[in-house]
């Protein structure tokens, strides 16, 4: 017999694996036939998946935003917030009725991304192409490293 170490967070990220697995498909996680459909509609809401990463003199966010156009999708920096708002449409040219699944999801979003340090708002770059928004914060001044010379103490001998 061992004795096995607990490992809590293990745990939790497993649990956290089969909620997402629940939400991303609800029936086939209860071992149902999978019947899915609703008409595509904006209560449901959605949130884009993102990605933040630093490199020295900047942030990058990259967010998935497919299937809408540049000018349905708003970024704004404010203090150490990036917001990112938008709305992706759903086709008018199909009605309710003609439905027989939709897995897409449709209607307004806003994520608000707080930054791990102060930004230069006036330089942000964002571009948008095949689906992914990319947006580029350079750091503020004093949020970059300096490096600091040493200087060294003549000691006194007696």
């Amino acid at each position: 017999m061992s004795i096995d170490r607990w490992r809590p967070w293990d745990e939790f990220r497993g649990l956290e694996r089969s909620v997402d697995d629940m939400m991303r498909h609800p029936l086939v996680s209860l071992r149902r036939p999978l019947v899915w459909w609703r008409a595509p509609t904006a209560d449901l809401g959605w949130m884009p998946a993102l990605e933040l990463y630093e490199k020295e003199d900047k942030y990058v966010v990259r967010a998935e935003v497919p299937g809408m156009k540049k000018e349905d999708i708003d970024v704004s920096v404010l203090g150490d917030t990036l917001t990112i708002k938008g709305e992706r449409k759903a086709a008018s040219e199909v009605k309710d009725e003609e439905y027989h699944r939709c897995e897409m999801c449709y209607g307004k979003f806003s994520r608000a991304v707080t930054l791990p340090s102060a930004v230069q708002a006036a330089k942000v770059e964002a571009t948008y192409e095949e689906g992914v928004l990319d947006i580029t914060l350079p750091k503020a001044p004093e949020a970059k490293p300096k490096k600091v010379a040493l200087k060294a103490k003549e000691t006194k001998v007696k």
